[in-house]
């Protein structure tokens, strides 16, 4: 057992008592990384191979012509794919970025500070959890009529901004760190901000990083705000624009069929990438819950 130590999740070495873990969870890592395998298989399909009956889960004969035709398409009002992603990319990185900010700012403040009301705060944001988006949809598009954000590009961020399970993770993290060492700090004449900085920051990593990827999922899949709050078609984004591309108003369905895959694909990958990174953060954070 001396492979196994700590808190820590994985053992540093193979041990021959984790043959039976092996032989369970291979083949359900292969079954379950067969639609990861088919979204790639799909997107390099050529059209024949994508109407073909019964349908093959390989590509054949594997094109590119999806990802060029993909490129070269431009939607009904003659706005070019390329503008979609930029507005997607911009969009999701900013949003990420003022999320993770906002939650740990205000997770610290929540956790270690003394003010009326906190609990108060707090209590909200946990009631906040317990609603769906589908049940908000008319009070938030009324509010963001009234503040005159419709048909902006701020429409995009700042409803998405607010994200209740962050600060929830955040503040459940920031209550495992000792008083003594925010106290200490102070003494040594530390700011609120450095103590946040150099101290709040690195012990909340695995935090951030689970609430980076889920930030992330919510604004880059997202196409309610380009459906329901956005009528400039220039201003719309990625996720949208593939939702419309096998659509009856979008032309050549066929054709649009084989566009659809490679832009599952372009949005895909980033998801993929941004769990590799993370994975084993949000491991830790798992594994942090679940010590008292």
């Amino acid at each position: 057992m001396s492979a196994f130590h700590g808190t820590k999740i994985n053992p540093d070495r193979f041990h021959k008592s984790q043959l039976k873990f092996y032989a369970f969870l291979i083949p359900l890592a292969i079954f379950m990384a067969m639609p990861i395998v088919f979204v790639f298989s799909h997107a390099f399909k050529p059209i024949d191979e994508l109407f073909a009956y019964p349908p093959r889960f390989f590509v054949q004969k594997p094109t590119m012509q999806n990802f060029i035709d993909l490129m070269n398409n431009t939607s009904t009002t003659g706005v070019p794919m390329s503008r979609y992603l930029f507005n997607s990319i911009s969009i999701t990185l900013i949003v990420v970025f003022v999320t993770v900010l906002i939650s740990t700012m205000a997770g610290y403040a929540l956790s270690k500070k003394r003010f009326r009301l906190k609990k108060t705060i707090f209590e909200i944001n946990t009631l906040a959890l317990m609603f769906v988006s589908a049940a908000v949809v008319i009070p938030r598009y009324l509010l963001i009529e009234k503040v005159g954000l419709l048909d902006t590009f701020l429409v995009h961020i700042f409803p998405l901004i607010a994200m209740p399970i962050g600060l929830f993770l955040v503040k459940q993290f920031i209550d495992q760190i000792p008083n003594e060492l925010i106290e200490a700090a102070q003494m040594d004449g530390a700011t609120d901000y450095q103590i946040f900085r150099k101290i709040i920051i690195p012990l909340v990593k695995p935090a951030i990083a689970t609430i980076a990827i889920l930030s992330f999922q919510l604004v880059w899949n997202n196409t309610e705000t380009s459906t329901l709050f956005v009528d400039n078609e220039n201003l719309k984004t990625f996720a949208f624009y593939m939702s419309t591309l096998t659509s009856a108003t979008s032309g050549n369905t066929v054709a649009g069929q084989g566009m659809a895959a490679a832009a599952s694909l372009i949005m895909f990958i980033p998801n993929l990438i941004i769990f590799i990174i993370l994975q084993s953060q949000v491991m830790n954070t798992m594994a942090h819950s679940g010590i008292k």
